[in-house]
């Protein structure tokens, strides 16, 4: 079933209420609501620093003292999960967050957390019960403006070589369509080699290599991870440094910025959609209203040394990379730009764990 998207901006979700519900609000009431994140894996930078930017904007901001936030990380299984969740469902928590193991096997629990009251909202990784909220971010919007934007650099024409990303994963297909869509506008340009980086800096730069051992001539690197290998193998290789597209790490910027002649755009899938989720159960929590629709589309900013203008999604946010304002030499490589929603001042230091 696929889901109908409406993209909310934050500080209008409240806005966008269309039903309301018959219960009180509590938005007066002193004691914190009781809100359970629930995350099947935990196994990479995003996922902890996902735990962490939650548990700062429950500390700081307009949720200071109104969460009593309870993170629950279970083993990367489904059945794992379902039975956290309704270890979870017997406390009776105001609501629920899941970062899901799967997008339909958990709805039976979910629907069984929505029948006991409970508000459910699925972030990042989300499920297709009707009756939960989905937060996540736009992938039809994301690469279809890095490929717009390669295009614009490229003036239309030159040869390309493009990431598959992570074999049989449907994130990867995805992007991977949506850089060839807009692509296809413009016959001048060629995509001449494919690589899988499987989102890790080694098998991007390796990819790349051996790509730029067997293409003599090429104008563009798209990748699906960092950037930042693709970089160096163009370093290595002795190669003119070239327009890439990447993911928005702190060690892709990094390395943006301090490379001579690079010009890159990067992608933001926002660890802070843990975040947004907390802000929209207390939202619903305060006032009982609900959002028009169940599926809500966070609108990541891009991180970028040449901003432009998006015309296929107009006023898309661009945000210049600027070392030490925005790309931090002193932070962990893995940390995800950008680090804070626009409600609350989470620090790079805080999202990184490092203070």
């Amino acid at each position: 079933m696929k889901l109908k998207t409406v993209c909310i901006g934050v500080a209008a979700l409240a806005m966008s209420a269309i039903a309301i519900s018959t219960a009180p609000s509590r938005s007066e009431d002193k004691k914190p609501y009781t809100i359970y994140l629930s995350n099947n894996f935990v196994g990479n930078d995003w996922r902890q620093q996902m735990e962490r930017v939650a548990t700062v904007s429950v500390n700081k901001g307009p949720l200071k003292g109104r969460v009593d936030l309870k993170i629950e990380n279970v083993e990367n299984t489904v059945q794992a999960q379902i039975n956290s969740l309704n270890n979870i469902i017997r406390q009776k928590p105001d609501a629920i967050l899941v970062d899901a193991g799967s997008d339909s096997a958990l709805n039976p629990t979910i629907k069984k957390a929505c029948d006991a009251g409970i508000v459910v909202i699925s972030f990042d990784q989300v499920v297709t019960e009707p009756c939960a909220y989905a937060v996540a971010s736009d992938w039809d919007r994301i690469p279809s403006v890095m490929a717009e934007w390669m295009a614009t650099q490229l003036g239309g024409k030159g040869n390309i070589i493009l990431d598959r990303g992570l074999a049989g994963a449907p994130i990867s297909a995805q992007l991977q369509q949506g850089y060839e869509k807009v692509l296809a506008k413009y016959p001048d340009i060629k995509v001449v080699g494919y690589y899988n980086g499987n989102y890790a800096l080694g098998p991007e730069q390796s990819g790349v290599a051996a790509l730029l051992a067997a293409n003599p001539k090429i104008d563009g690197i798209m990748t699906q991870g960092y950037g930042s290998g693709a970089i160096q193998a163009l370093k290595d290789a002795g190669r003119p440094i070239v327009p890439v597209v990447g993911f928005s790490y702190n060690v892709a910027a990094l390395t943006c910025a301090q490379t001579q002649g690079a010009k890159c755009i990067l992608g933001s899938n926002p660890a802070y959609l843990s975040s947004e989720a907390i802000k929209l159960a207390v939202d619903i929590l305060d006032t009982g209203k609900k959002p028009a629709e169940r599926s809500i589309s966070v609108k990541g900013d891009f991180v970028t040394t040449d901003p432009f203008e998006s015309k296929l999604y107009p006023g898309t946010k661009m945000i210049k990379i600027a070392v030490g304002e925005n790309a931090f030499p002193d932070q962990a490589p893995g940390l995800t730009l950008p680090i804070t929603p626009d409600w609350v001042e989470i620090t790079a230091a805080e999202a990184a764990g490092s203070k």
